[in-house]
């Protein structure tokens, strides 16, 4: 009996000494790819890989490592076979996906993004990036549906806003979901250079909403976007004075009295509520000059940003140390 347990916990000690070592490995080797020296992360991981034969997470790391070296016949050879397994995650077809458009195979491509969304029907990066793959292709309806579709199962997920709102800016359709899924983008990736590109739609958007005819947009639009819309026309008296940051301070501070007073309760909505708050806490103007103050007039920003720094610098600490999240259920479509 004692040898049987001294075997145990020897056998026990020695696996507890190699996973050790095969996390240390890894994070080893997470290092080198970070600094962009590939060939020794996957020296590092096929050791590991010694020591667990068979592991996804070692076996998806050596293939990214090689996809990313331009290794992609290597890569596609080791990433194929763990697309079939039953452990394989989001993360395995994402990296296959990413290999397949490397070599120009959309076949493979197109393939595993559909198996993708198949075994993970509400991954909002499998939609975004499946979408892409069809855009490129001039498949854009398919692409936006995909866009749809991840904003719908992923609403917290910002790559299909970003996605969405720049295929209906483009082919000028949808304007107020522009306005809606814009702002969303810019609360949910908040520092990136596609957020500084995102505000610039969103101030050219609002100009041209306010251009156009009540109903120019009103046959394309769900209730709820058209309930939206209607409040933001009735403040359109301000409209005259020129679409700036300070003129939409106004109008959307007005639209929000009016939007809590009569349709907060049927349609909750994550965005508003957010704004609804940095009213309250008096963050609502510096909110608005960062969302439309570099793009609309860079000086003036400055200007005002340089007079109100307490305002600006409590709503940089808010937006730092806040996680926003869009919930489900609040789509509508």
């Amino acid at each position: 009996m004692k040898f049987f347990l001294t075997c145990l916990i020897s056998f026990l000690s020695l696996n507890i000494f190699a996973q050790d070592d095969i996390q240390k490995l890894l994070e080893t080797a997470r290092t080198f790819t970070r600094q962009g020296d590939h060939t020794n992360a996957i020296l590092v991981l096929n050791r590991a890989a010694t020591l667990k034969p068979g592991d996804l997470q070692i076996e998806k790391e050596i293939a990214y490592n090689q996809f990313l070296s331009g290794e992609y016949d290597q890569a596609a050879t080791l990433i194929k076979p763990l697309l079939e397994r039953e452990d394989a995650d989001i993360q395995t077809f994402q990296i296959a996906g990413n290999i397949y458009k490397a070599t120009n195979d959309k076949n493979e491509c197109l393939k595993t993004y559909k198996k993708g969304i198949k075994k993970f029907p509400n991954s909002g990066v499998l939609h975004f990036e499946y979408g892409e793959v069809l855009l490129t292709g001039e498949q854009r309806s398919e692409a936006i549906d995909q866009w749809e579709t991840g904003i719908d199962k992923d609403p917290s997920y910002a790559g299909n806003y970003y996605h969405a709102a720049k295929f209906y800016s483009f082919n000028k359709m949808y304007i107020t979901r522009i306005l809606l899924y814009g702002e969303i983008f810019v609360n949910l990736e908040s520092y990136s250079i596609r957020t500084a590109e995102m505000k610039d739609y969103l101030l050219k958007t609002y100009k041209q909403f306010y251009a156009s005819a009540a109903d120019a947009d009103g046959k394309n639009q769900n209730i709820f976007e058209t309930t939206v819309a209607k409040g933001l026309k009735k403040q359109s008296d301000q409209a005259p004075l020129g679409i700036n940051t300070e003129v939409l301070t106004i109008i959307r501070t007005r639209f929000l009295l009016d939007w809590f007073e009569k349709n907060a309760e049927k349609y909750p909505y994550r965005l508003f509520e957010q704004q609804q708050y940095l009213v309250r806490e008096g963050l609502f103007e510096a909110y608005n000059q960062w969302l439309f103050g570099q793009v609309s007039d860079i000086v003036q920003y400055q200007q005002w940003a340089s007079n109100n720094a307490k305002k600006m610098n409590d709503f940089t600490y808010y937006q730092k140390n806040r996680v926003f999240r869009m919930p489900p259920g609040q789509n509508y479509k």
